[in-house]
């Protein structure tokens, strides 16, 4: 751990920040008296996926779900046409176009 007094620390403050980065504590002193601590910064920590939708709900980024858990409904199929229905339609409203 290092002391540094204010006046000093303001001349060379990049390199007080570095330590602290690199993981050193550095005590800042204002006559003798320590003032502050330049501390690293903490680890990151993994969230688990709940954990993070709970602290984004809390944070108001979206909002829960009103009835949770009974899942998407059930997927119909489309009436209309069959795929080569569709594909020969397509080409029959783009066959008008002048293309280059």
């Amino acid at each position: 751990m290092r002391s540094v007094g204010i006046k000093v620390l303001k001349n060379k403050l990049s390199e007080y920040v570095r330590l602290a980065e690199k993981g050193e504590t550095v005590q800042v002193t204002d006559r003798g008296r320590v003032v502050a601590e330049l501390v690293p910064p903490p680890a990151p920590r993994k969230m688990s996926e709940k954990e993070f939708l709970a602290q984004a709900a809390r944070e108001g980024r979206f909002t829960p779900a009103s009835n949770p858990g009974k899942g998407l409904p059930p997927r119909a199929p489309i009436p209309g046409l069959t795929l080569e229905e569709l594909l020969k339609d397509l080409d029959e409203a783009r066959a008008d176009r002048d293309l280059p």
